[in-house]
């Protein structure tokens, strides 16, 4: 019997029911998959790692050990994943937020309690590797962790957490391959010091903040005190220890409570994901704070450059005091008759520190082989003459012959003849030394700080360009600055051939660095017309001027000529070394570099064997001996030219 389609029979009803029956079916077909298969989903991505993590052991015959039913679960999962597009178990396994998914063998093979708990901690003992557990016994801590929804997952984020976040910042940079991330980091997790209890306990700070903010937003707030307790002990034993030995005691035992309470926060089970994010908010804020540190601690040091410590200042005025109440006969130097002698070693030296200044003479006559030769010319300020005068009056320098003048008394040295001079008396140079508001932002103010030195002001930083003027009958000088300590005699730099040139210097450029671009601005044609960027740049501190080759090149007028066309600042920032390097450019003879070692006031690399070899070693940079802020690595090359037992020094406060 047939029936057409479309009659309204028995029949025909039947099967409008049954296209009802099969779009329930679907519904329930749908809520089945997502009910069933997306669970089985999770379950294979958790588990796709433990496999291939034991992947050894099923290889070797370990099916026997882990059971029948364990042998189905496993081909049944692998059935399930064969069935399932990656791209579904990819969108699956990835972590909330749309970050990329965490990588559970990221550690490298770590234990699950790594560096920030302790294995000997009471009641969190574990077995050193997963390597030596039974293959079972795996299985069932990994349907553990899948079922507590990652509760192993924080104590496996902690086996080297910072890297992992460093890591996970990594992957997400184009063209870094997810391979090369891991391999680093597992190469990194690995790499172990012999100061493990202080990288423990710094472990277990971070670790501890990230829980202590994780507990306070779920309202475990006992947890939080607990946290908060532990973190304070722990920051009071570790402190800026860098080494085991440097730990107090007890040490141990603050790391194994901290452990015990890192236990019970992770058994929390709090969201791994929310823990990465924490530890990446960690990390930038520290970032952020190194900058501003880096910051403030250029501004500060450049300050205490800039400024006169209180024993020196005392030093100064006690000399000043002692020097007026001396009666006017016994306020010469002896031997004056050797000031001109042309067939001596004359040193000049313009500074307004007495003690450094003292080190400088000290130094270079102690390391002589015939002190009666030497002339040291001293010139300083009007404030600074008296105590200069009488520091070299009550400790003269044996058998050498000291002058010492005031830079005041240069009448010649004015605003007419000197275009230094004139440009300070101008108000846009007042106002960029001296209007206190330019500063809109730190690293502004710390910039114009660098330019705010007094030494820019003084005309003793400029008065290495008038040699010749200052001292007319010398044919050869040695220039020095005051903050260097002489080493050897340097008798021979007088009988140095300069080939012609006016000045003899030590060269500092290396590859590509300290070379005329980095002190001039080549992006001025006047600058880049007349000079070569890749030039050697050379060091102000010890320097052999032939003064005959001086005039015949007329070296003044030319420092003259170049400083009036800078007047807006716009060839080179203040300072002397720019317009040394222009006004000596082509007439520098390049000096053997052990002559004259630099960096001991800046840069704490300076190999030792450099400094030995040394005739003079320069702390140029901020970090003075004499300061607080100097290295104490190298203060003693320069102390030991200091008697910290004399009165002036004592009454002032000036120790080692």
């Amino acid at each position: 019997m047939s029936f057409r389609r479309g009659s309204h029979g028995p029949l025909s009803t039947s099967r409008k029911s049954a296209r009802s029956n099969d779009g329930y079916r679907a519904s329930v077909i749908i809520l089945l998959l997502v009910s069933v298969v997306a669970p089985l989903t999770i379950l294979v991505g958790q588990s796709s790692n433990l496999f291939t993590s034991g992947q050894s052991y099923f290889e070797y015959g370990t099916n026997d050990l882990l059971g029948a039913d364990d042998v189905k679960r496993r081909s049944a999962l692998e059935a399930i994943e064969s069935l399932i597009p990656k791209e579904v178990l990819d969108i699956v396994g990835a972590k909330p937020g749309g970050s990329e998914p965490l990588n559970r063998n990221i550690v490298g093979g770590q234990d699950l309690l790594s560096s920030w708990v302790r294995e000997d901690a009471v009641g969190v003992s574990r077995q050193s590797s997963n390597m030596y557990r039974e293959p079972k016994a795996l299985l069932e801590d990994h349907n553990k962790d899948t079922k507590a929804d990652g509760k192993h997952e924080s104590g496996k984020l902690t086996g080297g957490v910072i890297q992992q976040v460093v890591s996970a910042s990594e992957s997400q940079k184009p063209g870094k391959k997810d391979a090369d991330v891991g391999k680093s980091v597992s190469a990194k997790s690995g790499n172990q010091t012999e100061d493990n209890l202080v990288r423990q306990m710094r472990d277990q700070l971070i670790m501890a903040r990230v829980y202590a903010n994780l507990a306070q937003g779920q309202s475990h707030f006992d947890l939080v005190n607990d946290l908060k307790q532990r973190i304070k002990e722990h920051k009071t034993f570790v402190g800026d220890a860098n080494a085991d030995a440097e730990l107090p005691s007890g040490a141990e035992e603050k790391v194994k409570l901290m452990a015990e309470v890192l236990v019970q926060a992770q058994e929390k089970n709090y969201d791994t994901a929310t823990m990465v994010k924490k530890l990446r908010a960690m990390l930038q804020s520290a970032e952020e704070n190194a900058r501003m540190l880096k910051k403030q601690s250029t501004f500060l040091s450049q300050l205490a450059a800039k400024t006169i410590p209180k024993g020196l200042h005392c030093f100064s005025m006690s000399l000043t005091v002692e020097y007026h109440m001396l009666p006017l006969n016994q306020r010469d130097f002896p031997h004056q008759e050797r000031l001109e002698d042309p067939s001596l070693y004359h040193y000049a030296l313009f500074s307004d520190n007495i003690l450094a200044t003292g080190v400088v003479v000290n130094s270079a006559i102690s390391n002589a082989k015939e002190p009666e030769k030497h002339v040291f010319h001293i010139v300083t300020d009007k404030l600074n003459f008296g105590a200069m005068k009488m520091w070299f009056l009550a400790n003269p320098p044996g058998a050498a012959t000291i002058e010492v003048q005031n830079v005041d008394d240069f009448k010649w040295l004015n605003s007419s003849y000197c275009p230094v001079l004139r440009q300070l008396e101008s108000s846009a140079m007042k106002n960029f030394y001296f209007k206190a508001d330019s500063a809109i932002t730190l690293a502004a103010g710390t910039s114009n700080l660098k330019y705010r030195n007094p030494k820019y002001l003084s005309m003793l930083n400029h008065l290495r360009f008038y040699l010749p003027e200052v001292y007319p009958k010398l044919d050869k000088i040695l220039f020095l600055d005051d903050d260097i300590v002489v080493q050897k005699d340097l008798t021979p730099l007088w009988d140095v051939d300069l080939e012609g040139n006016v000045n003899g210097a030590v060269e500092t450029c290396g590859a590509s660095f300290h070379r005329f671009d980095k002190y001039l601005n080549f992006s001025n044609p006047l600058i880049s017309q007349n000079f070569d960027p890749n030039a050697c740049g050379w060091a102000y501190g010890m320097n052999v001027f032939d003064l005959n080759q001086w005039k015949k090149h007329d070296i003044t007028g030319i420092y003259h000529r170049w400083q009036s066309k800078n007047k807006d600042r716009l060839l080179w920032k203040l300072g002397t070394l720019p317009p040394g390097l222009i006004t000596f450019y082509n007439l520098t003879y390049p000096l053997e570099k052990s002559w004259h070692v630099l960096g001991l006031g800046y840069n704490s690399a300076v190999e030792d064997s450099d400094i030995a070899t040394a005739a003079v070693i320069h702390y140029n940079g901020n970090m003075k001996p004499w300061l607080d802020i100097g290295m104490s690595k190298y203060k003693p090359l320069w102390s030991k030219y200091v008697n910290y037992n004399h009165p002036y020094l004592r009454q002032c406060n000036i120790s080692d």
